[in-house]
């Protein structure tokens, strides 16, 4: 079951007069126009060698990044990516939320970490470490940089929620934390499948959310900084999304 909320300008009608050749008239972003990405923020893809990993891994993955790198916990905008694998392939389906069941990395699974520019010397010295996840060791091998997107249409994961809020609740919630965070007013946004994050302090809710039409400048914006709490556990981060074939409204 998905929410959207779409919000959209009606046809309207000045009812002041006009005076001389004074206008007011914002266009959409052309994207035929090239758009130079900032690096202020990154991701580091480090290829891992790993043969099994837990599918809720999140919180022991946490903990080893910031054994590793103590400073991430005072880094507003370093964030830890969860290790994601294909979500299918060979006849395997990702499994549902359980904390007995398990990824099957590949050759070509990494794990990213969102890091500001000033940390990325830093960052990349974990390459040649072996971290133990939830009994899991993971070694991690050199990393690459891969530059954030401009992209229209952008989608998380993971985003903490209240269990007690329904969809039109956080969404709502979201349209607010992204207006104060780029001044814009989101007209397209998609609440979908739920997730559950296991932590020492109880099971962590958290909602997908993906978000369409945005211009340049509030993408990346809203990558850079992220969303909501929890961005040591995988939640709050963006990614660019292929894109949709269609949105259906829901006032």
């Amino acid at each position: 079951m998905m929410t959207v909320l779409t919000t959209g300008m009606t046809n309207w009608k000045s009812p002041f007069p006009r005076h001389g050749n004074m206008t007011f008239w914002q266009e959409d972003e052309d994207k035929s126009i090239p758009y130079e990405v900032p690096d202020d923020v990154v991701d580091l893809g480090f290829p891992i060698r790993c043969k099994k990993l837990h599918l809720d891994h999140a919180w022991e993955l946490s903990e080893a990044i910031q054994s590793e790198l103590p400073w991430v916990k005072d880094e507003e905008q370093f964030r830890i990516h969860q290790i994601h694998v294909a979500e299918t392939g060979n006849g395997w389906l990702r499994p549902e939320d359980s904390e007995n069941e398990f990824l099957w990395p590949s050759r070509r699974t990494r794990m990213y970490l969102r890091v500001p520019r000033h940390r990325i010397d830093e960052t990349k010295q974990l390459a040649g470490k072996t971290l133990n996840i939830k009994g899991s060791k993971v070694t991690l091998k050199d990393s690459k940089i891969r530059k954030l997107s401009n992209a229209s249409v952008i989608f998380c994961r993971h985003i903490p929620t209240d269990p007690e809020e329904d969809e039109n609740e956080f969404l709502a919630n979201m349209h607010e934390e992204i207006h104060q965070l780029t001044g814009v007013k989101v007209r397209k946004m998609i609440c979908g499948t739920s997730h559950v994050i296991q932590t020492p302090d109880g099971k962590l809710p958290t909602r997908h959310l993906m978000i369409a039409d945005l211009e340049s400048d509030a993408s990346i914006k809203i990558q850079q900084h992220g969303l909501g709490k929890g961005r040591l556990l995988g939640c709050g981060i963006f990614l660019p999304h292929k894109g949709i074939k269609s949105l259906h409204t829901t006032e």
